[in-house]
């Protein structure tokens, strides 16, 4: 296999299974869109992590909408805003 066509494991990817595993079996809410809106991004493009790739296709099917809508849908939760606070912080994005 060349260079170029390998896979790269993304810095995040141990973190970001465990919460793809909770989407896949979740509901659509506020926070749950939220977060795989966040996915999504991060992964847009991404040479490698192919699995979590698909997972979040399988959820947005799962859910019934497109990436469009789950776009829109979450640039209306964040312009409320406090999705990601947490006790006692001031609000915290990882968007990385």
């Amino acid at each position: 296999m060349s260079e170029q066509n390998k896979e790269q494991q993304h810095p995040q990817y141990n973190r970001d299974r465990p919460l793809l595993e909770s989407l896949l079996v979740g509901e659509a809410s506020d926070v749950n869109l939220a977060e795989l809106a966040r996915l999504r991004i991060r992964y847009h493009n991404f040479p490698g992590a192919f699995d979590i790739q698909q997972g979040l296709d399988e959820v947005l099917q799962k859910w019934g909408i497109t990436e469009d809508e789950l776009f829109e849908k979450t640039r209306a939760i964040h312009a409320v805003g406090g999705i990601y606070r947490t006790k006692g912080k001031k609000e915290e994005q990882d968007w990385n």
